[in-house]
């Protein structure tokens, strides 16, 4: 059946069908409650007691905000949580940038190294060319170290982000 079959326009306004539930069971009226009575007005031989006082402890005073605070900004997105968040990615780019930019710049002086010292480019070692090992081996143990160290100080940048967070 289409939905307008359920629903009828009345001044382009959808509303249900008058006739939907009519052949349901009727329904029982709803309990009433009896009122209490009203209790016996004080008589001047009874003291009245005042009520007890009690100290009521929202949170731990010693525990600052912020912790909580920051926690909700993150989970809900707020402004301030998008801007920490953008802090900590900016951080792990210009870490990722300044070793690539180390990288490139290691491996790339090579060429440059190769063109500007002709005698380097033709000396070997044990009958290998110094070039073929530099340009053979030397990235290798260049390109393990850099993303060890970019491990480690990614791990640093989101430890100091948590550690921000929760003090």
């Amino acid at each position: 059946m289409a939905a307008d079959e359920y629903q009828r326009r009345v001044d382009g306004v959808r509303e249900p069908d008058p006739t939907l539930g009519k052949n349901l069971p009727p329904r029982p009226p709803p309990a009433v409650e009896p009122v209490p009575p009203a209790p016996a007005p004080l008589t001047p031989a009874q003291p009245v007691k005042p009520p007890r006082r009690q100290r009521v402890v929202l949170a731990d005073p010693r525990q600052g905000t912020t912790t909580l605070r920051a926690r909700v900004e993150l989970e809900e997105q707020t402004s301030w949580g998008e801007l920490l968040i953008k802090d900590l990615v900016k951080a792990q780019l210009r870490t990722g940038l300044l070793l690539a930019l180390l990288v490139v710049g290691v491996l790339g002086s090579l060429p440059v190294l190769f063109f500007f010292l002709p005698g380097f480019a033709t000396a070997s070692v044990i009958g290998v060319p110094v070039p073929w090992l530099l340009l053979g081996v030397v990235p290798f143990p260049l390109l393990f170290g850099a993303g060890l160290w970019y491990n480690r100080l990614a791990e640093r940048h989101e430890r100091d982000f948590v550690d921000m967070i929760e003090s």
